[in-house]
């Protein structure tokens, strides 16, 4: 069993993707078969496996996103109580309520057993910087 950390610097809302990285990792330990699980240590943002050939993916993605919880000073958001981080805060928390934390993925050979167009992803909710980790486990199977 092999633990790794991933820090990841955001600048905004965006997907952030981190697939080469993980597959590197899986490299350096000499990963053979078994299992690699990835949690993200933060409430505010989320993990995602998600299409990596169309950029345009990732903006319907961030766009559907701001539909279903826009900021909390947002006409139709009135109902939101917890502001105290700006308006940015409780939507993100509700963002990463709907998207998973944490994922699994099937290790093969040392390669991650992904489709041709999946790619793995830190979807950051919040609008200013922040430094994410992200903790990555491999276990042999």
């Amino acid at each position: 069993m092999s633990l790794h950390r991933l820090g990841i610097a955001t600048h905004g809302p965006a997907c952030h993707e981190i697939t080469s990285e993980v597959a590197d990792w899986l490299r350096s330990i000499r990963a053979a078969d078994g299992v690699v699980t990835l949690f993200v240590r933060h409430t505010s943002c989320s993990l995602l496996i998600q299409e990596n050939a169309d950029p345009d993916v990732q903006v319907d993605l961030l766009a559907w996103l701001n539909r279903i919880a826009p900021p909390s000073d947002h006409p139709t958001m009135g109902w939101i109580t917890h502001r105290d981080e700006g308006p940015d805060d409780m939507p993100a928390h509700l963002k990463a309520a709907v998207l998973p934390t944490s994922l699994q993925i099937p290790v093969e050979a040392g390669r991650m057993t992904l489709g041709r167009w999946q790619g793995i992803y830190l979807v950051e909710h919040r609008r200013h910087p922040h430094r994410r980790e992200v903790v990555v486990k491999f276990q042999a199977g």
